[in-house]
């Protein structure tokens, strides 16, 4: 399929494009980005693109996808739809499935379901340790080659020190990232929500800031010592952002990420019991909240990701304490960013994108973020300027647990197009 885009604002961070122009797409590549009148008479698809922004295809390098074991929450099909309609070309999807993605068997068979069922690109990530328990590390070498992009316990934290230490130096052999959970289970100590005035007022089990920031200092200091990568996931307190834009001036490997909820909400919204509220890391405070700004201003935070983790009505709807943690996200992570960061002045539209497309790209090594000539065409459309409200029982996803129904938020993706076909055209999946 050929495809002119014309006349939108392109903005591409890598290449340093802010400006109206075309792009023209051929045989599923970027073939040219300029104004190009010898395209006339050649039969194409044009999307006029006038008064909206065109950016590369978001990058989520971070989700559930519950495939395989638990469809029952997601599956590769429908996960992928809904991340297509959010404007995300790209997922990197956990490994806490059933079976956990330890082997090359379950990582050629996420990869081969994508590639039969998904509508955006699916990237595996392994795990650090044999069916997440922590106690042996997983064939890093054999999930590499498998075409696994990081590796990750994610969900739990990994508590042995010395095994860490082994998987960070193991990965960084074979040039992956290693996405660390950073939560100290004892500190945690089976709580459900932010340990504060709201967990005292409701009478729930608080979970103390240091159950995150004891693990991230332990992180960081072991990828200072060994001189290996580090990634830290879902951060959401002042102390967690503190130490990791100390570790970046004393010149440590390390990077990380948030996620719309930490810079959207706080720990107010878990009043009245609300189990969409719920997630882990819990939602902090209002100074949590103004120090992952800060950190996404100042660049101390690296990406924006959607923690996409998708669960049954009926692991909702219960008493909080037996509630299961985390919120889908695919369908409002660019709305909230744009409407919370962008509007508000945190960032800019440029610095917008490549925390959600370029810089998660780079950390898992892919070959995408950017609008280079010759590269796959992975682009998302969208309107920056046009007020959308968020409709919880619309959402594509098998799983509605999102505390967002309601919001009215700004850029809702309009276009999608994925390897050179549309996938989303005018806001309807295709």
């Amino acid at each position: 399929m050929r495809i002119l885009i014309k006349g939108g604002r392109v903005i591409d961070p890598a290449n340093n494009i802010d400006k109206v122009t075309d792009i023209y797409i051929d045989k599923g590549v970027i073939a040219e980005i300029g104004e190009n009148k010898e395209l006339e008479g050649i039969e194409m698809e044009v999307i006029d693109a006038s008064g909206k922004t065109v950016v590369p295809g978001l990058v989520d390098m971070h989700c559930h996808l519950r495939d395989p074991g638990q469809e029952y929450k997601e599956d590769i099909e429908s996960g992928t739809r809904s991340a297509a309609v959010g404007g995300i070309t790209s997922v990197a999807c956990m490994p806490n499935t059933k079976p956990v993605v330890d082997s090359e068997a379950v990582v050629t068979y996420i990869k081969t379901k994508a590639k039969d069922v998904g509508y955006v690109n699916v990237f595996p990530i392994g795990a650090i340790s044999k069916g997440l328990e922590g106690k042996e590390l997983a064939e890093i070498g054999e999930l590499k080659f498998a075409g696994a992009v990081a590796v990750s316990d994610d969900g739990r934290p990994v508590s042995d020190s010395g095994l860490m230490r082994r998987a960070m130096e193991y990965a960084d052999m074979f040039d992956m990232t290693v996405i660390s959970h950073c939560e100290d289970l004892s500190l945690a100590d089976g709580g459900h929500m932010n340990e504060g005035y709201m967990s005292t007022y409701l009478g729930l089990r608080g979970i103390t800031r240091a159950a995150e920031e004891v693990m991230v200092s332990r992180d960081i200091l072991i990828a200072e010592a060994t001189g290996a990568a580090i990634h830290i996931a879902h951060v959401s307190t002042r102390g967690s952002v503190e130490l990791v834009r100390r570790a970046k001036e004393r010149g440590v490997r390390v990077t990380c990420e948030t996620c719309p909820h930490y810079f959207t909400l706080t720990e107010k919204a878990v009043d009245g019991y609300n189990t969409n509220a719920k997630m882990n890391p819990p939602l902090r405070t209002d100074d949590d909240v103004e120090a992952i700004k800060e950190g996404l201003k100042d660049g101390t935070i690296d990406c924006i990701v959607t923690d996409h983790a998708p669960h049954h009505p009926d692991e909702k709807n219960c008493e909080f304490a037996l509630a299961m943690n985390g919120i889908v996200g695919f369908e409002t992570s660019l709305g909230l960013s744009v409407e919370y960061l962008v509007r508000t002045g945190v960032l800019t539209l440029n610095q917008l994108i490549e925390k959600m497309s370029l810089n998660p790209s780079r950390i898992l090594g892919l070959s995408k973020g950017d609008l280079s000539v010759g590269r796959a065409a992975d682009i998302t459309i969208f309107d920056p300027e046009k007020e959308w409200t968020v409709r919880v029982s619309d959402f594509l996803s098998k799983s509605k647990n999102s505390p967002y129904d309601g919001f009215k938020l700004h850029g809702k993706p309009e276009y999608v197009i994925v390897g050179g076909n549309i996938v989303v055209n005018q806001g309807i999946l295709l």
